[in-house]
């Protein structure tokens, strides 16, 4: 996947489980190759001891904090050596919904920033087929960003992305 290599990488992801960090953590070594950092619930940041090594940082779900923390995500995307996985979801939901929510931070994220970014759309969806083991398939989109980009426009276009992708991943067979 090509992106410049003057600017930072912002993933847009689905977030169906506790690995979407993870997979997305290893997409990073072996594609984008940047410094990782993942936005993550205060409470899975303070339970979880070593996701501080892998990069995250935690947002409380209370005023002030939120928006610093949302700024703070922002100024890393102005160091083009970084990368922010963000889950705008904000939560965890199914990984069979026909539509990904966004949550209005994302915008505050992308607006906090110098705005020179590489947008890249990843959805990722599990199969287990004749295995015990799951596999995880991931497909990632470099989205070429509006000079004006609008919280239902980021939406619209992740969606479509992710449409795409439900069909992708309907035609694997085993």
């Amino acid at each position: 996947m090509e992106v410049k290599s003057d600017a930072s990488v912002l993933i847009l992801a689905n977030h169906f489980s506790w690995w979407d960090g993870f997979f997305l953590f290893y997409i990073n070594k072996k594609v984008f190759k940047k410094q990782f950092h993942v936005l993550v619930n205060a409470e899975n940041y303070n339970k979880v001891g070593f996701l501080k090594y892998l990069g995250a940082f935690a947002v409380e779900n209370k005023g002030k904090d939120v928006l610093e923390t949302l700024n703070y995500a922002g100024k890393l995307l102005d160091n083009p050596q970084n990368l922010v996985l963000v889950f705008p979801q904000g939560k965890l939901y199914s990984n069979h919904l026909k539509n990904i929510s966004f949550e209005k931070g994302v915008m505050q994220i992308i607006n906090a920033s110098q705005k020179k970014i590489n947008i890249i759309f990843a959805a990722t969806f599990i199969d287990y087929f004749a295995k015990r083991k799951p596999s995880a398939y991931t497909y990632l989109q470099h989205w070429e960003n509006e000079e004006y980009v609008s919280l239902q426009l980021l939406k619209s276009a992740y969606n479509k992305h992710y449409d795409q992708s439900v069909v992708k991943q309907n035609q694997l067979i085993e």
